[in-house]
């Protein structure tokens, strides 16, 4: 069988946005304390407060954005609960206290979370209370946040606070899943919500871009009916969100062969909610001024598979499906960057589809930050089309009306401004390697190559606390020429970053 993939050097849908590399942090479960937030006087080591190893970490894979506080936490969250001193911070009966007893001590809030940002060098984006908040409230914290030194008696509080100069929040989400806990909303009543909140704080100065509540998974007709509400009162927002997660098919530990296409087949319907979402858009948006933002994504496997054992809700381990997934999604977001224009994996630390487990002073790196390491050259680079022969895997019978077949190595390729080309593959064969061959069309191949292929003999393997370097990327630089091929080993990721030789 022929396995050619050609980077086809004339095509290109455009750069690739860095906030397609997005993560999201809400506060539930551990995702912030005991994962993030370890306190300032914690014996663990810290940054201001934020466990340092994962600051440090997290800084290594180029965050481009953050979002936070939800989610839905966001829907009963008051941002002055989280300002003044933290020892007068009101606790509260949060979001998610029914379904863990956990109650929000607001330790982390507006200041802390900006400074995590900063240390780590990542944009924020605050998901804003729709549901039970009037507008002049969420006018408000965009102005503690964003006005002027000095301008306003809000900007005079944020100084008393501890941050003088503005924070420069662009990025703001106006609700959060309105079509459920966000209110139960139809879609023109979330629409014509958007629209009262969006005109109150568009009175501010500043460049912001206000994010409406778009579609659960392939609900086209959410996405048309709120484009249509705003298009007749001549309103586009600034972006539309779209959340979408893969279901349970076994757990990570322990799932089938047949599970492990499953959930490969679900990840891979990516495409059919960018697409299908995206057309319906186009009725309303021909230009394509509003970019669509996938700002919840990932696997979504049942409770208590990670080291906490169901004490943090929803928290759950990872391995190379997880891993896989996360490589095909991003590949489809690198082929569609003209189209999305940010992405944040749910979610960063000790929950769906984590980066990091941590508990008291254990951490450790999931596979799924390992790919995020291997793509991240592909930020701010130039998309280059793929013609990709290297056969598909048939989705399942009653699947195969709606799903497009899976391809059986997922690839998507870019090019940097001083000629480096990153090309991401995976093996979605969960038994079968794959010798691939590389070539290029309108350019060439050749260069010096660093490649790191992330795998493991069984792929239900997982980064625990006593072993947590069980699966991690084996790496090797190779001169590289324009036709070679490399072995793709079963149910892998590799990254193949290749700088042209200086003549």
């Amino acid at each position: 069988m022929k396995n050619d993939i050609t980077v086809l050097f004339a095509q290109s849908r455009g750069t690739i946005n860095p906030n397609i590399y997005g993560h999201f942090t809400e506060h539930i479960g551990g995702v912030f304390y005991d994962g993030l937030w370890v306190g300032e006087d914690s014996p663990i080591e810290n940054v201001r407060g934020f466990r340092k190893a994962l600051v440090d970490s997290f800084k290594k894979i180029n965050p481009s954005i953050v979002r936070w506080p939800g989610g839905c936490f966001a829907e009963t969250y008051d941002w002055r609960d989280g300002i003044g001193p933290r020892e007068k911070r009101p606790r509260r009966i949060n979001w998610w206290y029914n379904w863990d007893r956990r109650v929000e001590s607001n330790q982390v809030g507006t200041h802390e979370f900006m400074d995590f940002c900063e240390q780590v060098g990542a944009q924020p984006y605050v998901a804003a209370n729709m549901t039970t908040l009037p507008a002049l409230h969420i006018r408000n914290w965009m102005e503690y946040c964003n006005a002027p030194a000095h301008v306003s008696t809000l900007a005079d509080e944020r100084a008393a606070n501890g941050h003088e100069a503005p924070f420069g929040v662009r990025y703001w989400g106006i609700g959060n899943e309105n079509w459920g806990g966000g209110g139960n909303m139809s879609a023109e009543m979330c629409a014509r919500e958007y629209m009262r909140f969006d005109t109150i704080c568009s009175s501010l100065p500043g460049e912001t871009v206000t994010v409406a509540c778009g579609a659960n998974g392939h609900d086209v007709s959410w996405t048309r009916e709120m484009m249509r509400t705003m298009a007749q009162k001549g309103v586009r927002p600034g972006a539309l969100s779209v959340h979408y997660y893969c279901g349970t098919a076994g757990t990570p530990q322990e799932f089938t062969d047949d599970e492990w296409y499953q959930l490969l087949h679900q990840a891979n319907y990516m495409q059919n909610i960018v697409d299908d979402n995206r057309a319906a858009m186009d009725e309303f948006d021909p230009e394509r001024e509003v970019m669509m933002y996938v700002d919840e994504w990932g696997c979504w496997h049942k409770d208590g598979s990670g080291p906490s054992k169901g004490y943090n809700l929803f928290e759950q381990q990872s391995n190379m499906r997880d891993a896989v997934v996360t490589a095909l999604t991003l590949n489809i977001f690198n082929d569609r960057c003209d189209v999305v224009g940010m992405a944040n994996v749910a979610q960063l630390c000790n929950n769906l589809h984590a980066l990091y487990l941590a508990s008291g002073e254990h951490f450790v790196e999931t596979p799924t930050y390992h790919v995020f390491d291997l793509y991240k050259t592909h930020q701010g680079a130039r998309q280059l089309g793929v013609m990709n022969e290297c056969g598909t895997f048939t989705p399942p019978e009653d699947k195969q009306r709606a799903y497009k077949p899976l391809d059986r190595v997922s690839v998507s390729a870019s090019q940097a401004a001083d000629g480096t080309v990153t090309i991401t593959l995976a093996n979605t064969d969960l038994h079968e390697p794959v010798r691939v061959t590389l070539r290029g069309a309108g350019g060439s191949l050749t260069g010096r190559a660093l490649m790191r292929t992330l795998s493991s003999e069984d792929a239900h393997t997982c980064n625990t606390f006593e072993n947590p370097t069980a699966v991690t990327p084996v790496e090797r630089t190779i001169d590289f020429a324009d036709g070679d091929a490399l072995i793709l080993p079963a149910a892998s990721v590799t990254g193949v970053v290749i700088t042209p030789i200086a003549q």
